[in-house]
């Protein structure tokens, strides 16, 4: 399209893009065999099964593939509404055992997702505390929120994508302290959440493993975080984020682009989130 056409064009979005030298500020972790997992799926592997070599065309020409094996919750990825079920009931008061029936779910799937193309605002939690990162299984509050947000002087409203940044993401490297199966895990309570969900987002996300806080010793055995979320209120939770960056860059509202894979009848994706930002 000419520089005449897009001045003349209807689409508001597009001239916007194409006036404005952008950023993009990557709010994910690269996939990498051996990255921490909980211990509640099945961890990200990925190995060449084709290396340059193996089979050469008679042009002299090569090719390399490899095979990936992973769970749906592994890595930066973002939770179906069929990921977690109360009462037998997923959101809407959809029952959750007829809905699974074949091996996939028919309603609620992975495929369902939406991509998103929204403001993001990012709640730094731990700047607003003055540390790196917060202590292990400490609940993030309504008022740590209301906090970060006045702070960053934004405020969540409906169709946002709230960020919660716990300062966890430093710990990514030691698997062992980054999940939290002793110490626990720092993340947002049942209140926090309720805020959230009165607010109208659209979707959470943290840079832990669960996104909800994980008392010392408890695991992943209670998820009030993910009933309130995804089973009462059809918000999506995006986990294992890394905003180091976006806190160093002092972001505190931005675009926010995150495109899931269409799994049909899957209860998460992994995701590349980002944050698009004027240069």
């Amino acid at each position: 399209m000419t520089d005449d056409a897009l001045a003349t064009g209807q689409d508001a979005l597009l001239r916007a893009v194409v006036a404005t030298d952008t950023e993009t500020i990557e709010l994910g972790h690269p996939h990498t065999t051996g990255m921490p997992c909980s211990p509640n799926h099945p961890g990200f592997r990925m190995t060449l099964i084709r290396r340059h070599g193996d089979m050469v065309r008679p042009d002299g020409g090569s090719a390399s593939n490899e095979i990936i094996v992973t769970g749906g919750h592994v890595g930066t990825h973002v939770d179906a509404l069929s990921h977690v079920s109360h009462e037998g009931k997923l959101h809407g008061g959809i029952d959750a055992q007829q809905a699974q029936l074949g091996g996939r779910f028919t309603q609620l799937g992975a495929e369902t997702i939406p991509f998103l193309l929204r403001r993001g605002i990012l709640l730094d939690v731990a700047r607003v505390h003055g540390v790196e990162a917060l202590d292990a299984g400490r609940g993030v509050t309504e008022a740590d929120l209301r906090a970060a947000a006045d702070a960053a002087g934004v405020t969540p409203r409906r169709g946002d994508v709230v960020l919660i940044r716990t300062g966890w993401a430093r710990h990514f490297g030691d698997p062992q302290h980054y999940l939290g199966q002793s110490d626990g895990v720092p993340g947002a309570d049942v209140g926090a959440a309720r805020w959230l969900a009165e607010a109208g987002i659209v979707a959470a996300g943290a840079d832990t493993t669960a996104f909800e806080q994980i008392p010392a010793g408890q695991g992943h055995s209670v998820l009030p975080v993910h009933r309130v979320l995804l089973v009462e209120n059809g918000i999506h939770i995006i986990e294992h984020l890394n905003l180091e960056t976006a806190s160093e860059r002092g972001l505190t509202e931005f675009t926010f682009v995150m495109a899931p894979l269409r799994i049909t009848g899957g209860t998460g994706s992994p995701v590349r989130p980002v944050a698009v930002v004027a240069a």
